[in-house]
């Protein structure tokens, strides 16, 4: 009797070991599975967020800054809510545009193994993913419009025709016609990324367009457009092998060495000249010339690795000095052209 109830007590030890070892494979009381999970959803949350190349937001976030900043100097005028809701919205259609170059980069198999962009070419997403978030960033960003609709003065009109200019133009880059695919990328995105969104920053806070911005907003488009143009021009052999054609391909590695420069220093001619007649405010871009001339010395030797990504962080640089010199020049002192 005695040996029968020790083994009915192990048998039911047993049993309770393996019911609470079921619920730890069921996931309720295991910290193993729940840690796993937690992994796999930041993984995930990371995945999406490198897919934007939030290393590119400068050339989105610096023309909100400094049309905000021509707002404010030039008409006593800065809204906080209208400079975050414009910045989440310019963010919003940015991030989304990049994604549709992905996909369709990836779509007509431009992009492989060694592309910089592999985001769908090693299955990090899936093309479906990249689509439903595209389509949700896009959507962020039209309810970020609605919403600066709401508290700007800014007329429908105007704020539609400024903001849907940018939306149409970030799509249209490599979807629908694929601008990108006809040597025409580089002009979408240096007026998109430059008058445009300065434009549009300004027009939102005082309530009226004006021609002045679009001026000023010259340089900061000069440096953004050297971001796409290093980049274009590292990716020559294979976009020429995809059968796309680019600006860098038309001109040739030489005549796309020379342009970068152009981009690269003709801001800084520009800010001497505002700086002699204006404000000596506006020199404070001028330091960071050492970083330009060292990204002409690895254009020059054809490292083009970063390169893009380098030149992305001289253009959040150049184009933060440039906001804080308009803030800290004398009222009356920037001329309305």
């Amino acid at each position: 009797m005695a040996a029968s109830q020790v083994l009915g007590e192990i048998n039911v030890q047993a049993g309770e070991t393996a019911k609470a070892g079921d619920r730890d494979l069921l996931g309720n009381d295991c910290p193993e599975l729940d840690g796993l999970l937690q992994r796999s959803w930041r993984q995930k949350c990371a995945s999406y967020v490198l897919a934007l190349r939030p290393w590119s937001f400068s050339a989105s976030l610096t023309p909100v800054a400094l049309g905000s900043a021509l707002a404010y100097r030039s008409q006593g005028v800065l809204d906080p809510r209208l400079l975050v809701g414009c910045a989440v919205a310019v963010l919003a259609v940015h991030g989304a545009g990049n994604l549709v170059n992905t996909y369709y980069d990836f779509s007509k198999g431009i992009d492989h193994k060694k592309s910089d962009d592999r985001t769908l070419v090693d299955r990090i997403l899936e093309p479906q993913d990249v689509v439903r978030f595209g389509v949700f960033l896009y959507t962020l960003g039209c309810v970020c419009a609605a919403c600066l609709y709401y508290l700007s003065p800014l007329k429908l009109e105007h704020l539609a025709l400024i903001y849907f200019g940018g939306l149409s133009g970030s799509f249209l880059y490599t979807g629908g016609i694929g601008f990108k695919y006809v040597a025409l990328g580089d002009l979408v995105i240096l007026i998109t990324f430059g008058p445009l969104a300065v434009m549009f920053a300004y027009a939102v806070q005082v309530g009226s367009l004006a021609v002045f911005p679009l001026v000023y907003a010259i340089p900061l488009a000069l440096s953004t457009e050297a971001i796409l143009h290093s980049n274009n021009t590292r990716d020559m052999e294979s976009d020429r092998e995809a059968g796309i054609v680019t600006l860098a391909i038309l001109i040739g590695p030489t005549l796309s060495y020379m342009l970068y420069n152009t981009l690269l220093f003709l801001p800084y001619l520009i800010f001497s000249i505002l700086a002699t007649h204006c404000s000596i405010s506006l020199a404070l871009p001028l330091l960071t010339i050492p970083m330009a001339f060292s990204l002409e010395r690895q254009f020059r030797s054809q490292t083009f690795n970063k390169l893009p990504q380098r030149t992305a962080k001289l253009n959040l640089l150049l184009g933060l000095f440039y906001v804080f010199g308009i803030i800290l020049a004398p009222a009356g002192s920037l001329p309305k052209l």
